[in-house]
């Protein structure tokens, strides 16, 4: 059976990956720098108040990703999304115009007030039929790492030329823009596929399920060392690799650039050779290697950009197959459930990650974060190993 989008679907999806990019984009373009910026506000020499300011983005997200699908399924995933974008360029403004921390905290959690992931998802499954999901959905969670990785490159260099004023405008306006895409560019379905708001008992069903409750646990566990690593990350490479913030773009661009000549390889071994779980596997105990390298050896500039040349390859692997592994074991009558509890999970490792990151830099030190998050990749790899690969696409009837 053939997998391949149409002309028309593929642009609907590319235009619905910008949307989900540029919400990416305004959480992670701060994350090279935001770190130290917040040291010279007022109330920014608390390291638990900076690790919430980047992760309270994410605690908003969670509570409200469910209503917000819940709403998109009596007013129409459109209109909703057009909604949480609005909600994305007030807190834009008010970050960038905050006299403090405590007020960039504030534009913060009103950025991530703008849940629109699940529904965005939800959108993408109402305008592609059943046997091109797993693709267009695979674009989809590969555009959370090409974000992040395109961000750590950009970030540095946008606050040198702007500041993190800025930063925060050009992330409203870029989401002004999403937001006008999406009400003239992208149709309205006629009727939705896979709504996002779910019963009681599908939610239950799909908490009881193994293999999506291990899947659930892995996001979860991706984001949380993703956003705890750069409460940290930007002050090593000032400190340990004498690299002033306005020039770590150039670290981060050699890492992320020889990442992907791993990344792209692996993941169509994983596909071709139906070697998901190796490669899945592998990418977390990769994950786990990283976080000692951190803990143990990266004192210069060196030793930290190979641990982040090797966290990339782990990170961007492990984004873009867990979203097509969760779209093919979701069953078609649980799939809002599935992408509820999923998305909800993310979002709550990227505010834990950074509020724990942030508290555990505060009372214990900057290398305790990697201990804590080599132990959690640990955890997880060894829930991990009864994880039962799904069904390859060629070979599932429901494709």
């Amino acid at each position: 059976m053939d997998d391949r989008l149409s002309r028309s679907e593929r642009l609907i999806v590319v235009r619905l990956a910008a949307v989900f990019a540029l919400r990416m984009l305004g959480l992670f373009l701060i994350l090279p720098v935001f770190a130290e910026y917040a040291r010279h506000l007022p109330g920014g020499g608390n390291e638990a108040a900076i690790g919430l300011a980047i992760g309270i983005y994410g605690l908003t997200q969670a509570v409200l990703l469910i209503p917000f699908g819940a709403a998109s399924d009596r007013f129409g995933r459109k209109p909703v999304i057009v909604a949480g974008l609005a909600l994305f360029v007030v807190g834009s403004l008010v970050a960038a115009f905050a006299p403090d921390l405590h007020w960039v905290t504030v534009g913060r959690a009103l950025q991530g007030a703008g849940a629109i992931s699940a529904t965005v998802t939800a959108l993408v499954a109402d305008l592609t039929p059943e046997t091109h999901r797993t693709r267009a959905m695979a674009m989809i969670g590969s555009t959370i790492g090409l974000s992040f990785a395109l961000s750590l490159v950009l970030g540095p260099a946008l606050y040198g030329l702007v500041g993190m004023r800025g930063i925060f405008l050009l992330t409203g306006v870029l989401a002004a823009g999403a937001a006008v895409m999406v009400w003239r560019s992208v149709p309205t379905p006629s009727r939705p596929a896979a709504p996002v708001a779910a019963s009681r008992a599908s939610l239950w069903a799909v908490l009881k399920d193994g293999r999506l409750l291990r899947l659930d646990v892995g996001v979860f566990s991706l984001h949380f060392i993703q956003m705890a690593m750069w409460v940290v990350v930007p002050g090593a490479l000032v400190k340990h690799g004498a690299l002033p913030l306005e020039d770590h773009w150039s670290v981060y661009l050699v890492a992320v650039l020889f990442s992907f000549t791993v990344m792209v390889p692996a993941i169509v071994f994983a596909e071709r050779r139906g070697r998901l779980k190796t490669v899945y596997l592998a990418s977390i105990a990769l994950l786990a290697v990283v976080q000692l390298g951190f803990a143990l050896w990266a004192r210069d500039l060196w030793t930290i950009g190979l641990c982040l040349t090797a966290f990339f390859i782990a990170f961007n692997i492990l984004e873009a197959t867990q979203p097509s592994w969760v779209s093919r074991i979701a069953s078609p009558q649980r799939k809002g459930a599935v992408l509820g509890v999923y998305n909800t999970l993310q979002s709550l490792g990227l505010f834990c990650g950074g509020w724990m990151g942030g508290l555990i830099a505060q009372h214990l030190s900057p290398q305790a974060i990697h201990w804590v998050a080599a132990g959690l990749a640990l955890a997880w790899y060894a829930l991990s190993l009864g994880l039962q690969p799904p069904a390859r696409p060629q070979d599932s009837q429901s494709l």
